[in-house]
């Protein structure tokens, strides 16, 4: 196994989109090489409603792919194609905006007012520029876990990974999605495909 060398590091940038969400952006907007599919990610984390309730109202979207994965809280959606619905704590939705969509995502808070998600944006080619808009919307259950022996457990979302494929099919950027957990007190390295794996 070759070990990549890390190209840059940045910290996340505190903005404000939407109607008023607060969040980090952990990258976007800037020069896409190095991140290249992906053009944004944002982690919208709050425990005081009043800075995400607002939430993210009609806008546009054209020749991208939205991924938007819930950790705490609910997102309620809907888009001018007439669908709508709720992401939920480890739901996801993978939607194609292709040739253009209107939507709106409008975040609430767990119980305690707990709001936690991301959302990454990835580039559609050239040639899948005007394909319809689609949505994958995925809940928690059907996201297969594997547990290692030292109690890592590992989300497969898309790609495959320790012998499991995640449910999201049918995506130009094709990356492997994992969300990983590692136990308090471990070290633990990950093999990854150098074109796959950012």
């Amino acid at each position: 196994m070759s070990i990549r060398p890390v190209k840059h590091e940045s910290r996340a940038t505190p903005t404000m989109e939407g109607a008023g969400v607060k969040l980090h952006r952990v990258f976007g907007f800037g020069d896409p090489s190095m991140t290249d599919p992906f053009l944004m990610m944002d982690d919208f984390r709050n425990d005081d409603p009043q800075d995400y309730i607002r939430g993210f109202p009609w806008h546009p979207h054209r020749g991208i792919e939205t991924i938007t994965y819930v950790l705490a809280g609910t997102v309620d959606h809907g888009d001018s194609l007439g669908n709508h619905g709720q992401l939920g704590a480890g739901d996801l939705q993978w939607m194609t905006a292709g040739s253009g969509i209107m939507h709106q995502e409008m975040p609430k808070g767990d119980f305690s007012g707990k709001m936690h998600g991301f959302q990454l944006w990835a580039n559609l080619p050239s040639s899948l520029k005007m394909t319809a808009p689609r949505y994958q919307d995925i809940k928690s259950a059907d996201i297969p876990v594997v547990v290692d022996d030292d109690g890592t457990a590992v989300r497969v979302i898309s790609g495959d990974f320790w012998g499991k494929s995640g449910p999201v099919d049918g995506i130009a950027a094709e990356p492997v999605y994992l969300d990983i957990s590692v136990p308090p007190g471990k070290t633990k390295r990950f093999p990854g495909d150098t074109y796959r794996s950012a």
